[in-house]
């Protein structure tokens, strides 16, 4: 193979990938969006935590609950703490 051939399926190669690239990177964005959604959820829900001696209210720290308010924001975070005033 020469150089030109070698030049011609890297080109290709390059091509192919950056193709590959935009097709996955809305999904890719999306979970990437969700994930850190989630994590500062569950930051939100062990800030609630740590000041529970002070107030005597906590939520459980598990993934649904970091999921709900990840997803929801503020939103979530105030459901989760009306579900949990009106049945418990």
């Amino acid at each position: 193979m020469g150089i030109a051939e070698k030049a011609a399926l890297a080109g290709l190669c390059v091509f192919v990938a950056l193709g590959v690239l935009r097709l996955f990177s809305t999904p890719l964005r999306l979970a990437l969006r969700v994930l850190l959604n989630t994590l500062l959820g569950f930051a939100a829900l062990l800030l609630i935590n740590l000041t529970s001696g002070l107030t005597g209210f906590s939520l459980g720290l598990n993934l649904f609950n970091a999921l709900t308010v990840g997803v929801l924001g503020v939103p979530g975070l105030v459901l989760l703490v009306l579900l949990k005033l009106v049945f418990i």
